[in-house]
């Protein structure tokens, strides 16, 4: 059995989350709440908002105990990027992406 929880359009970069989630991958629960604690980025509390969604689905939709949970696959994806556009010299313009994430964390009985 497993707990999924998503998270879309986070106005963070794909590439900047994948630093974050990487370091929680195949961990257990407590062990990869605390590691997201002391992560000083600025993903690292919406992944463990996420986290801890996923472990509340766990518990409240299919009983399963918190404490056997395991991170069986965390993913980031890409989201729809915002297109902005900055004045340049000679009066050009140049364009800069604002990319977003969808974050996807599932959980499964150790």
């Amino acid at each position: 059995m497993e707990a999924k929880a998503v998270a879309r359009n986070i106005r963070i970069a794909p590439r900047k989350m994948r630093l974050v989630v990487d370091l929680i991958r195949g961990k257990q629960v407590g062990e990869a709440i605390a590691i997201l604690k002391h992560t000083p980025k600025a993903s690292s509390p919406v992944v463990e908002k996420v986290l801890m969604s996923a472990i509340a689905n766990a518990e409240h939709n299919m009983n399963l105990d918190a404490n056997n949970l395991v991170i069986s696959k965390v993913f980031v994806d890409e989201g729809p990027t915002l297109k902005r556009f900055r004045p340049r010299a000679m009066g050009r313009a140049s364009r800069i992406n604002k990319r977003t994430s969808h974050v996807t964390v599932i959980l499964s009985e150790k």
